[in-house]
């Protein structure tokens, strides 16, 4: 048995060639039964997201074509009718379970712009703290560069490994077409073999990974294999299973020898905050009251505007500051969540009259107590 991670959030990325077939469209059979793992799996773990490929696939048989179209215009086409069809019928599924799910359309740029991106992080995070299922695709109707298969944002493999870093999700789990990663292509050599767990990804590896071949989607092991490479650098453990065979999934979770575990990162969480309290420029400071610190450093909570007293630094939302008590010591760090222009109006508030204040509100909190680390103990 493998020794596993404790999962509190999970992200699962399914792909074109197991959600659709060319003849049917959307694989109705097998969405109902992923469905039902995740909700059997939701059992033991409190938040999951889906990265779900498709769209472009699910509008073949609507718009009648006979294959994956190659004009961009058809593409997108078809993935603003495929896209309605498939978030249909993972909606109709969910609710036999209970549970409401919701659709995010995403693209590169909102991954690259700092306040785009963190409004994406806190409306995931709202959604799971609802209870609800946030499923995620790239928006194909309108973006052109991922349709054209170029590098970087090209398929769901690697949007589902950067979805991954941007919740600070605890494993993600890749469903493919095939058993895992094998030592050599299992297409062409009856010999090859499973690698059951992989500590570090490297060149001799994705040598062994090739291209798509299954013609629906747009990602092979190689994608994979850099997707995973994403995730653990964020701190994220990886899986790549059959996605086909959806007892793999359990089985996955429960720590049994299935598919591929990309493991090298001993605690992704103490990563994390390795990496903002060594790591990270600081961009700023909040100095706080003696009441902040005491909560800080003895209750783990998160900082509140009306701990604060008094804002230095320019700093944007997303970057990392440093954390000052009365006596001018510093005693912790983290990524703020809002700007320092609107940290020095919020100062002092109760988190309810931030709508008063600003006219708007992202959180309660200026810094959540995920992106906080305590630094008064160990001197940094």
């Amino acid at each position: 048995m493998r020794k596993l991670p404790k999962i509190e959030t999970l992200v699962v990325k399914v792909g074109s060639n197991i959600l659709t077939n060319f003849d049917k469209g959307v694989n109705l059979d097998f969405i109902s039964g992923f469905v039902s793992s995740l909700s059997e799996a939701r059992k033991e773990i409190k938040n999951i997201v889906i990265v779900s490929s498709g769209a472009v696939s699910a509008g073949f048989k609507l718009l009648g074509f006979r294959e994956r179209p190659q004009s961009i215009t058809d593409k997108q086409a078809c993935a603003a009718v495929g896209q309605s069809r498939l978030i249909w019928e993972y909606e109709r599924e969910f609710e036999k379970f209970g549970v409401t799910a919701g659709q995010i359309l995403i693209t590169k740029d909102d991954l690259s712009n700092r306040r785009r991106y963190l409004n994406a992080r806190y409306t995931i995070r709202r959604l799971l703290e609802l209870n609800v299922i946030p499923i995620i695709n790239e928006n194909d109707s309108v973006v052109i560069e991922e349709l054209k298969h170029i590098e970087n944002f090209s398929d769901n493999d690697n949007l589902s490994a950067l979805v991954s870093g941007l919740i600070g999700a605890d494993m993600l789990l890749i469903l493919s077409d095939v058993e895992g990663l094998y030592d050599k292509n299992p297409a062409d050599f009856d010999d090859a073999v499973r690698i059951p767990e992989v500590k570090y990804i490297n060149e001799d590896l994705k040598n062994v990974a090739g291209d798509s071949v299954s013609g629906v989607g747009t990602g092979g092991m190689k994608s994979k294999l850099e997707a995973a490479g994403k995730a653990l650098d964020a701190g994220c453990y990886v899986g790549i299973i059959n996605g086909r065979k959806l007892e793999n999934i359990q089985a996955f979770l429960n720590g049994e020898d299935v598919g591929t575990f990309f493991s090298h990162i001993e605690d992704p969480f103490n990563r994390r905050k390795h990496w903002i309290a060594y790591a990270a420029g600081v961009s700023g400071e909040l100095h706080v009251d003696k009441g902040a610190v005491n909560a800080l450093i003895n209750k783990k909570t998160s900082l509140l505007p009306s701990g604060v007293t008094m804002v230095k630094g320019i700093f944007g939302m997303g970057d990392v500051v440093a954390v000052y008590g009365p006596d001018g010591k510093e005693v912790a760090r983290g990524k703020v969540r809002y700007t320092s222009e609107d940290a020095d109006r919020i100062k002092g508030k109760k988190s309810s009259d931030i709508p008063d204040v600003l006219g708007y509100k992202f959180t309660d909190e200026i810094i959540h107590r995920d992106d906080l680390v305590v630094t008064v103990s160990n001197g940094v």
